[in-house]
C-alpha cells in the first residue's frame, strides 16, 4: 500500500489573458488526501474541468492561473517547471472519452509499453509484464489477449479500463476522474466507479472524482464541492450536504434529478411506426446486433430503448431511420413501407422524421450561425424562401425556450444545454410526426437534463409528436416515455408501461439495470 498523500489547493483563479481578462474561476480551494474521494459537482461551465486541467498545469493558450499548491507539505510554484513534473508522477487523469485518448492507429499493449518506459524506465519486456498486469488489476477480460487489440474493438467501458490501467502505469498518488461515465450506462458506469473505489482504498489514492451525476457522486465522494460560474457555493460532508443543502442552488440540483414521472400510454391513438423482424449483423461480427426485433410506436407516444452498451439500442435507432445497409426486416411508417421506396421516395419521407443526437456540439457546424443551422432541413427539403426560413428559426427558437439574440451567433457562445435546445429546434423544422432522440441528454447535467427532457415532454404533448428516446438514462426514460423496451444481445428482453417495468422488472437484466442506479433516497 503506498503512503497516503495530502493535496492542498487554495486560491484557484483562472481567467481569459487579453483584453477580456473575464475570471472563469475564482479562488477554489480543497484538498485531497489519500484514501478519500472528493467530488466536484456543478452544471457545464461551472468549472469543474478547468479545476482538473489546472491541477495538471494543463490549461489551454489564452486561460491564466495562480494559486497555491503544496504537495505533502512541499509548495510547488503553481504552473512552473516544479508542478508540470507532477503529472504522471503525482497526479493520473481518468478521461471523459477513452476512445479520443487512445491513440486509434496503435495497439493497447504499444501504448501501455510506451508509458511505462517512458515515465517508469522499464526494459521492453518487463513493460509487456506489466502492461499486462495493469489490464488484469483493472479486471479486462483476457489482458493477455487485449494488449494485440485496437481501441475500436473495444467497448466504452473496456476502453474506460484501458483508460484507468494508463493512468495507474505512472504510479499516481493522485486520480483525477472528469466525467469517467457520463457515457456509460448505469451498470458499467457503476462497475467503473466500484474500480475506481476499490484502487481508492486498495492504493490509498485520493481520488477527485468530476461529474454532473449527483447519485453517482454522493455514492463514492466522502466530500463535496458544488461550483457555480467559477465559484465554490457549498463543501462537506457529502451526506450532510445531501440531506440538508446550505445553498438554494444546490437545492436546484438535487431537485432537478428527481425527474416528473409520466401518465400511462394512450392504448386508442393510432399507430405511426411498426417494425417487424429487423435483423442486423455487423461485418465480421460474431452474432446479430438485431435479432428478430419488433416494435410500435403510437401518436403522441413516448418509447424508450434502454440497455447497456452493446446492446442494439443505436442500431436500432438507425435501422428505424434506414441509415444502415443490410439491415432486415419490415419498416412501416402509417401505411408506408420504407423498403419500397425509392431514394428520392424515401428522401422526401424524412421530412416527416426529426432526429437529436447525444453530442449537440459535434452535430451542429461550426462554420454557420444559429439562424442557418436551425433552417437546413427546411433549405434541404426546398421549403420556403431565405426570409420565410428566418422566420421559421425564430419560431422554432421561442418553442425551445431560446429568443432571436441566438439568430446570428454561433454554437460554441452556448452552454451544452443551449446547444441541445437548438440541436431541437433544427429536428423540428418540418414538423416531423417522429422525432428520434438517441442519448440526447447523457452529457447533460442535472440541471440542464431536466430542462431538456421537460421540454420534449412539453412538444410530445402539444404536438402530438411520437418520440423514440434511445437512452442507457432510466430516470430519463421514466420522464419522457410512457412505455420502455429493454435490450439484451441484439433482442427486446422485457416491455412494457414505464412505470410497471422499472418499478417490477421481471427480467433479470432489467432487475440488474434497475439495481446498478443509485438512487437519492439510498443516499441520504
Amino acid at each position: 500500500m503506498s503512503p497516503r498523500v495530502r493535496v492542498e489547493l487554495a486560491d484557484l483563479r483562472i481567467a481569459a489573458s487579453g483584453r477580456d481578462r473575464r475570471e472563469l474561476l475564482r479562488g477554489l480551494s480543497l484538498e485531497l488526501d489519500g484514501g478519500q474521494c472528493v467530488g466536484l459537482v456543478g452544471e457545464s461551465g461551472s468549472g469543474k474541468s478547468l479545476t482538473s486541467l489546472a491541477l495538471l498545469n494543463l490549461l489551454p493558450p489564452g486561460l491564466e492561473a495562480s494559486a497555491s499548491l503544496r504537495v505533502d507539505e512541499q509548495q510547488v510554484v503553481f504552473g512552473s517547471p516544479a508542478h508540470a513534473a507532477l503529472r504522471g508522477r503525482a497526479f493520473g487523469l481518468v478521461p471523459q472519452d477513452p476512445l479520443a485518448a487512445l491513440h486509434p492507429l496503435r495497439r493497447i499493449g504499444a501504448q501501455l509499453v510506451e508509458t511505462l518506459r517512458s515515465a517508469r524506465g522499464l526494459s521492453r519486456e518487463a513493460a509487456g509484464k506489466e502492461a499486462e498486469e495493469l489490464l488484469r488489476r483493472v479486471q479486462m477480460p483476457d489482458p493477455r489477449q487485449a494488449l494485440s487489440k485496437y481501441p475500436h474493438l473495444f467497448s466504452g467501458g473496456q476502453r474506460q479500463r484501458i483508460a484507468i490501467a494508463l493512468a495507474l502505469a505512472t504510479r499516481p498518488r493522485v486520480l483525477i476522474a472528469d466525467e469517467p461515465t457520463s457515457a456509460l450506462d448505469a451498470r458499467i458506469a457503476r462497475d467503473i466507479l466500484d474500480l475506481l473505489d476499490d484502487l481508492r482504498r486498495e492504493q490509498n489514492l485520493a481520488l477527485l472524482l468530476i461529474s454532473h451525476d449527483l447519485p453517482l457522486v454522493g455514492a463514492y465522494a466522502q466530500r463535496l464541492l458544488v461550483l457555480r460560474g467559477g465559484e465554490v457555493l457549498e463543501r462537506g460532508d457529502t451526506h450532510a450536504v445531501f440531506a440538508a443543502p446550505g445553498h438554494a442552488y444546490t437545492r436546484e440540483l438535487l431537485a432537478a434529478d428527481q425527474l416528473q414521472k409520466l401518465p400511462a400510454p394512450v392504448a386508442d391513438a393510432p399507430v405511426l411506426l411498426r417494425a417487424e423482424n429487423l435483423r442486423m449483423r455487423y461485418r465480421g461480427a460474431a452474432r446479430d446486433a438485431l435479432d428478430g426485433v419488433e416494435i410500435e410506436l403510437r401518436r403522441g407516444e413516448g418509447l424508450a430503448l434502454v440497455g447497456e452498451s452493446g446492446s442494439g439500442k443505436s442500431t436500432l435507432g438507425r435501422a428505424l431511420l434506414k441509415l444502415l445497409r443490410g439491415a432486415q426486416g419490415r419498416i412501416v411508417l402509417e401505411g408506408v413501407v420504407l423498403d419500397s421506396l425509392s431514394a428520392s421516395g424515401l428522401r422526401k419521407l424524412r421530412r416527416r422524421i426529426g432526429v437529436v443526437f447525444q453530442d449537440p456540439y459535434a452535430s451542429l457546424d461550426p462554420r454557420l450561425d444559429i439562424a442557418r443551422i436551425v433552417a437546413e432541413p427546411l433549405r434541404i427539403h426546398g421549403i420556403g424562401d431565405s426570409a420565410s426560413q428566418r422566420a421559421k428559426a425564430s419560431e422554432l427558437l421561442q418553442a425551445v425556450g431560446m429568443d432571436d439574440s441566438a439568430l446570428d451567433r454561433y454554437p460554441h457562445q452556448f452552454s451544452g444545454g443551449q446547444r441541445q435546445r437548438i440541436a431541437i429546434a433544427r429536428a423540428l423544422a418540418t414538423s416531423p410526426d417522429l422525432l428520434v432522440c438517441d442519448e440526447a441528454v447523457s452529457a447533460l447535467d442535472a440541471h440542464h437534463r431536466a430542462a431538456i427532457l421537460a421540454l420534449l415532454a412539453k412538444l410530445k404533448r402539444e404536438r402530438g409528436l411520437a418520440l423514440l428516446f434511445v437512452t442507457h438514462d432510466l430516470a430519463a426514460a421514466s420522464a419522457v416515455a410512457e412505455r420502455i423496451a429493454v435490450l439484451e444481445q441484439g433482442r427486446i428482453v422485457e416491455s412494457g408501461e414505464t412505470a410497471v417495468v422499472l418499478s417490477q422488472p421481471q427480467h433479470a437484466h432489467t432487475q440488474a439495470l434497475v439495481a446498478a442506479r443509485p438512487a437519492l433516497a439510498a443516499i441520504l
